[in-house]
């Protein structure tokens, strides 16, 4: 990783605030100048109006998608099982008898399989049973791209690609921030916030965006300034709480009494206004927490369903926050798999299943009942080799490109795979055959890297537009957007 990027990181830190540095940090002058304009407009819309959240969980790492979906059929016009099989190898390929079906209409009617640990687990049925509703959705060979790319083009230098493929920050930086082509210092998941907080959220009592996995490029904005909070392990009443003016005893009271007294001052100045009105949302989101109110589904007790957890809890208090749009960070790690493989998937396929599975139900009829208004998505670095590397329990694979996503909500047209079409067949899924047109490896040796045919600007604009961002902004949060024929894929309304 270039030095610059390390010294953003530990700038970024500083991005995502809790409620100390919420309410003392004062550098980003874009969010000063932007709160000292408004101070505080009381007639805005209530909270939970017209309520929307985007959820990402980030696969840290670079998820194989090769083993997430698999051709569970033998038509012998497409690659199937067999040809899956045959590629993986039998350490790597999983048997064919433990896929979960699923039938995918875009690919007429022919039967698909997730992973066996999307499925029933310990504590509830995971994710698959959504497939069969019409609330889960896939979409395919998705990876960072500047303009859309053929196997022909990447072997010509006048063709923009993006840069440091395969090097996981560069990667992840791509897909936080959607900006293939060049460095970004915001995250789309920041610059969509940026556009919408006004008209949306302009007496929320917190920031539109919250990480729950600390400081994150895709929360950083250019006048959003993101909050980062702990799991739910840390209840809501103490995620904001002030240290120091509780205890009577060490004087906490008067010390409050001062620094409210002190904040009283030299209201005139915009700058130390818009400070000041920055420090009364944070004792007030503080104040709102304090009531008590939590999950009604049990969570399972892993760093994912923590984190899903924590992310439920301030959906259900999107009243008293004021808030009518958020948009959640959440991160599960290990995904990169260079070897043990077969058995680090079954544990972090079946943490996430099982998590997100509570985290429909917790939102869903009978409890919050607010599933139709929330869409949980994945990312993660890349996609991985389709060739195994090494062999028996240590077989992993390395990295490679386009990749496949989870979209999951009340309001996803799911049940289907939507993308792009790959070079073969004219379907969005690739063609399993290495060094095929699918494929940007040639020559004696292929590997099977998927060329992506959706970008992720297509795929965030597709949920982006959903949230509320309008077309004339479009190109403001992604401006790569209309370099690619479609920004709608049609997966959401």
């Amino acid at each position: 990783m270039k030095g610059s990027r390390r010294e953003f990181l530990k700038r970024s830190g500083g991005c995502a605030l809790g409620m100390v540095t919420l309410a003392t940090q004062m550098q980003h002058m874009g969010l000063m100048s932007a709160l000292a304009q408004k101070v505080q407009d009381d007639s805005a819309v209530q909270g939970g109006d017209n309520y929307k959240a985007l959820v990402l969980v980030f696969f840290s790492g670079g998820n194989d998608g090769n083993n997430l979906v698999i051709p569970n059929h033998a038509d012998s016009t497409i690659s199937n099982y067999s040809v899956y099989a045959a590629g993986r190898g039998p350490d790597l390929a999983i048997p064919q008898a433990s896929l979960l079906p699923i039938s995918v209409p875009r690919m007429g009617g022919l039967t698909y399989g997730l992973h066996p640990n999307f499925g029933t687990g310990a504590t509830n049925a995971g994710i698959h049973p959504l497939w069969a509703d019409g609330k889960l959705a896939i979409v395919t060979n998705v990876g960072t791209l500047v303009r859309p790319t053929t196997k022909a083009q990447m072997t010509l230098s006048s063709h923009p690609k993006p840069y440091q493929l395969y090097s996981h920050s560069d990667q992840t930086f791509q897909n936080q921030t959607s900006i293939s082509n060049t460095q970004s210092f915001t995250g789309w998941g920041g610059r969509l916030s940026d556009r919408l907080t006004g008209g949306q959220n302009p007496s929320g009592l917190i920031p539109m965006v919250t990480s729950i996995a600390g400081a994150q490029l895709f929360t950083a904005g250019q006048t959003t300034l993101p909050m980062a909070i702990n799991d739910s392990n840390t209840s809501l009443a103490n995620v904001l709480n002030p240290a120091g003016f509780t205890n009577a005893a060490n004087g906490g009271p008067a010390r409050l009494t001062g620094f409210n007294s002190l904040r009283s001052i030299d209201l005139q100045s915009n700058y130390v206004a818009a400070a000041s009105h920055v420090t009364d949302l944070a004792m007030n989101a503080n104040a709102a927490l304090q009531a008590p109110g939590d999950t009604t589904v049990t969570f399972p007790n892993t760093s994912i369903g923590r984190q899903l957890r924590q992310v439920a809890r301030l959906i259900k208090k999107r009243t008293e926050l004021n808030v009518n749009r958020q948009i959640f960070y959440c991160q599960i790690g290990g995904f990169d798999t260079h070897s043990g493989e077969p058995a680090q998937h079954v544990n972090l396929f079946n943490q996430f299943s099982q998590a997100a599975r509570s985290f429909y139900d917790e939102l869903g009829p009978g409890n919050q009942n607010v599933i139709d208004n929330v869409t949980l998505f994945t990312l993660s670095d890349f996609g991985r080799t389709f060739q195994a590397s090494g062999s028996g329990t240590g077989v992993g694979t390395d990295h490679a490109w386009g990749n496949h996503m989870i979209v999951m909500g009340g309001s996803v047209l799911g049940g289907d795979f939507y993308g792009m079409n790959t070079a073969v067949n004219g379907t969005p899924y690739p063609h399993l055959q290495m060094g095929g047109l699918d494929d940007t490896d040639s020559g004696s040796s292929p590997r099977g890297r998927w060329i992506p045919t959706t970008s992720v600007d297509q795929y965030a604009a597709t949920l982006a537009r959903w949230f509320g961002l309008a077309e004339a902004d479009m190109s403001s949060v992604f401006p790569n957007i209309a370099n690619f024929t479609t920004s709608n894929l049609g997966f959401m309304p």
